[in-house]
């Protein structure tokens, strides 16, 4: 959104359609363009709230980056435009911050980094929507967007989905891992395996429908880039930014949820109980602050919440908040800069971490565990953690969806891989 922007306000009780419906016929009628992106709270309390519930299109190029100088590029843009900036930052990123490298295999081939700038963008609440355009040409959307098909949620029939890595080469990397954390490389790293399917044909946006009424979360989102898809399912913020504060949020610590009241209740006990959960939830915190601290004003960043534990549709997660203010002479790109791939995807120390990553995963992470979001005209921002999340190329017919966990000393192979596939079980389901 920009200043020369037009906005219109329409009352939910003015549609002729129920406001959910609306807004479903507003997501297929965007499908048309290039470049969309969906923001989806779902209606979740969360600290600090949830995404903004925003739907944005483009109908022209997204904004170009040098594959060497991405977020320099990204920087000096935002130095020179004041306007919404919808997408996302590729987790390989991490080479331009960090003397790093990725060698592993792409299948999806998603730029590094992608944003671009909205021409339409309906913002919607519970009792109303408003709709900011280019154009005062809102009325003929509406009728548009009425005329549109509701589209339903639907899983892909015949699917056959591969897993990249072999549940005992698994366990056995696991134990590799241990053996880093006992001569001091890491204490805790992210370890990820892949689940893809090839040469399939999907329809992305009911599918994401169907993703997201299985595992609804507070930055849930559907973004379309040329071709390409993410359906994000996230419950995980990596960092907002609210006029100085700097918010983040990492996850760590997942438990299943009950079949009953007193069951959930028994489990959520447990996972806020577990020494191990607790010890690695800890060790990323430690992290988030001293990333928060290289564009913070000294003395402000603190924990605002320890080892909270949050229920989901599918799980049960242990998440902690850390909040800073960010130093007058930074701008927003540093605070990307210093915080940047989420701690809770990589491990610690966070170099060494993503070193071993690029030895042990098979597959470049692309998107996954990279980070969805906005950046608002007045250069507050908000970004998810990509996790619980489904790729597609929609060119190559490749679809494709990671998970992970924390492996430390005390990490039980067989453990880890059943988190793993606790954590593949919306992405599993909705794949038939």
């Amino acid at each position: 959104m920009t200043d020369n922007m037009y906005s219109v306000e329409i009352k939910a009780h003015e549609l002729p359609v129920p406001l959910d419906e609306f807004r479903l016929k507003a997501l297929a009628w965007a499908d048309q363009f290039p470049n969309v992106a969906y923001y989806n709270p779902n209606d979740i309390p969360y600290p600090h709230n949830g995404f903004q519930h925003m739907l944005a299109v483009s109908s022209g190029p997204a904004l170009t980056f040098e594959e060497t100088s991405s977020l320099d590029d990204l920087r000096k843009h935002l130095k020179e435009n004041k306007s919404l900036l919808c997408g996302y930052l590729g987790y390989d990123l991490k080479n331009q911050i960090e003397a790093l490298f990725s060698q592993n295999i792409d299948k999806l081939g998603f730029p590094l980094l992608h944003f671009f700038e909205p021409i339409l963008i309906l913002n919607f609440n519970h009792e109303d929507i408003r709709i900011s355009n280019s154009e005062v040409i809102s009325k003929k959307i509406i009728s548009d967007i009425l005329a549109t098909p509701t589209p339903l949620p639907a899983s892909p029939i015949g699917l056959e989905i591969k897993q990249r890595v072999s549940p005992d080469d698994y366990k056995l990397n696991v134990e590799h891992i241990k053996e880093h954390v006992v001569v001091g490389n890491v204490y805790e790293l992210n370890y990820c395996i892949e689940f893809y399917a090839e040469k399939v044909h999907v329809q992305p946006l009911p599918l994401y429908l169907a993703l997201n009424a299985a595992s609804p979360t507070p930055f849930s989102g559907y973004l379309k880039c040329s071709g390409k898809y993410l359906l994000c399912a996230s419950p995980e913020r990596f960092l907002k930014k609210e006029r100085s504060k700097l918010i983040s949020q990492p996850i760590k610590g997942t438990i299943k949820r009950g079949a009953t009241a007193e069951e959930d209740q028994e489990l959520q006990y447990q996972l806020r109980n577990d020494e191990k959960e607790l010890a690695e939830n800890m060790m990323i915190v430690d992290l988030v602050r001293n990333d928060l601290r290289r564009s913070c004003a000294t003395g402000s960043v603190h924990v605002e919440e320890m080892f909270g534990i949050y229920g989901f549709k599918q799980v049960s997660q242990m998440i902690s908040t850390i909040i800073g203010e960010l130093r007058p002479e930074c701008d927003i790109t540093d605070a990307l800069l210093g915080t940047f791939p989420m701690g809770s995807m990589t491990g610690a120390p966070k170099i060494s971490a993503m070193q071993l990553i690029e030895e042990l995963e098979e597959t470049r992470r692309g998107l996954y565990s990279g980070a969805f979001g906005y950046i608002m005209p007045n250069q507050d921002f908000d970004f998810n953690v990509v996790i619980r999340s489904l790729q597609y190329n929609a060119s190559t017919g490749y679809l494709s969806f990671m998970v992970g966990s924390a492996i430390t000393y005390d990490s039980d192979p067989e453990k880890e891989y059943q988190e793993c596939l606790l954590k593949a079980q919306a992405m599993m389901q909705v794949l038939g």
